[in-house]
């Protein structure tokens, strides 16, 4: 990609991505994350339905009628988009790669994290941290994010969450929103897809606990159906195996669908039990509206509590 295609690549997301808040993310963003702590607001007399513990007792017996102190939540807060590049990253099955979707599923989180005087960070990862940029504000520093979200050539083609997410739980000091865009395939060198997933489950149980994390899941429509193509030679985006298959075997598009189903099944069965919240996205579909119901459904989940 020369400069000048990357530039136009960038303003076009940028511009889309802009249209998508205004039109569908307007209120949606805003107090969907708890803030990290509370701002004196005012001070005024008690009103019956008022809590009693915030009675500020000393103006109280000065005025010789009760008053109370109010305050509001502290709204600024650090956004982490944590991004696999690995080698699966750059399969898509349509007219973008998973890379580029996560790209705009991230400038979408991005700028409407800075209409609400959000600082947002960057982690792109392979099988460890390749690169990462501190939460800041500024359109200048989103462009950057954007820029190498696209352009960043990752060292590594393989994948591992457990690095990527005990390096943000080292470097982020403070409680942050984070969210962790990946396809949820391969696993670290040595492991089996089974023990894989179970660390990196157990680390984003972790990376919960500490912070306040959502697992954006990237799956293409290919990984789900096998079409009837006759013999193909399918190859491992990060280990570089290669397997035959004859497609037009009925049994066979039936197994790979099934493993599919089972291994989507599982990583349901896991977010379940690490309490996270996860969002799933298919390539091949528009992702502003599903984005736009689950910050609402977080926003509404958060007054009942």
């Amino acid at each position: 990609m020369t400069i000048s295609e990357l530039l136009e690549t960038v303003r076009r997301i940028e511009m889309r991505t802009n249209r998508m808040v205004n039109d569908t993310m307007v209120g949606a963003y805003l107090s969907f994350f708890k803030g990290r702590g509370m701002d004196f607001e005012e001070l005024r007399e008690y009103m019956p339905g008022d809590e009693v513990r915030d009675i500020d007792w000393n103006v109280t017996y000065r005025m010789g009628r009760p008053f109370v102190k109010r305050f509001r939540e502290e709204r600024e807060l650090g956004m982490v988009l944590a991004v696999d590049v690995s080698g699966s990253s750059g399969f898509g099955s349509g007219s973008r790669t998973k890379r580029e979707f996560a790209a705009e599923i991230a400038a979408t989180l991005a700028i409407s994290a800075t209409r609400s005087s959000d600082k947002v960070g960057l982690l792109l990862f392979s099988d460890f941290p390749e690169l990462y940029l501190p939460p800041r504000k500024g359109r200048r520093h989103i462009l950057r994010i954007m820029r190498e979200m696209l352009v960043f050539e990752p060292k590594h083609r393989a994948t591992s969450i457990p690095a990527a997410l005990a390096f943000l739980n080292h470097v982020l000091h403070r409680r942050s929103m984070v969210f962790l865009l990946t396809d949820f395939l391969g696993a670290d060198a040595g492991e089996s897809p089974d023990s894989g997933r179970r660390a990196a489950l157990d680390e984003i149980g972790l990376t919960n606990a500490r912070h306040d994390l959502v697992c954006v899941h990237l799956h293409d429509p290919r990984e789900a159906e096998l079409p009837a193509a006759g013999l193909l030679t399918l190859e491992d985006a990060e280990t570089g195996e290669l397997l035959e298959v004859d497609s037009n075997r009925s049994q066979t598009r039936q197994l790979y669908a099934e493993t599919n189903a089972r291994r989507l099944e599982d990583l349901d069965r896991g977010f379940r039990r690490v309490g996270v919240d996860t969002l799933r996205f298919n390539t091949g579909e528009p992702f502003a509206q599903t984005l736009q119901r689950f910050f609402d459904t977080r926003r509404r989940r958060r007054r009942i509590r």
